[in-house]
């Protein structure tokens, strides 16, 4: 009897690579990139409650959900639509997350194929992700922190990756392979 990668039954096809040949349906694709993007949407903000809140006090915890209302819009139109600002930035938020978690898990079986990890994956994603944003919020308005600044950039990119790294998680759980 045989052990190691070549023996039957035990999810390897001869080689190091797991198999991974079978490509996710779009329901599996839109459905795990739903779950991961939610996953962390709740991750990045929990992220943001204890370092931008919590640790360097650069917001009142309460400023987290309308934040993105004035990334997008500006802090003019933010004050001016009062209470709405926290449901149009929880919904900017939101469907922002579910967008990248939606591409992240279309992307996924081109990588998980190759044999890259996800948490690896993620972490380049972060940083793809954060600078496609934040020179869309340049695009945008012109109210944004200075993106020159290396404390916004690393603060940025730390942000992303308590995004990116447990919606790549729920994306590889969700589109693995059926054990055989």
């Amino acid at each position: 009897m045989r052990s190691g990668p070549g023996t039957s039954g035990n999810g390897f096809n001869g080689s190091w690579m797991s198999d991974a040949t079978a490509e996710p349906g779009r329901r599996a694709i839109i459905r795990a990139g739903i779950a991961g993007g939610l996953t962390g949407a709740v991750c990045i903000w929990i992220y943001e409650a204890l370092v931008w809140v919590g640790a360097q006090h650069l917001m009142p915890l309460a400023g987290i959900p309308r934040n993105a209302t004035g990334l997008v819009f500006g802090k003019a139109f933010q004050e001016s639509i009062g209470f709405w600002a926290y449901v149009l930035g929880t919904g900017i938020h939101f469907a922002f997350s579910i967008a990248w978690g939606i591409l992240f898990a279309a992307i996924w079986p081109y990588f998980r194929q190759r044999g890259y990890e996800a948490t690896l994956v993620a972490l380049f994603y972060a940083i793809f992700a954060w600078i496609v944003m934040h020179v869309a919020i340049s695009i945008a308005s012109d109210n944004h922190p200075n993106y020159y600044d290396p404390a916004v950039i690393i603060g940025g990119f730390m942000s992303h990756f308590c995004f990116t790294v447990p919606l790549a998680l729920i994306v590889k759980r969700m589109l693995a392979s059926p054990a055989r």
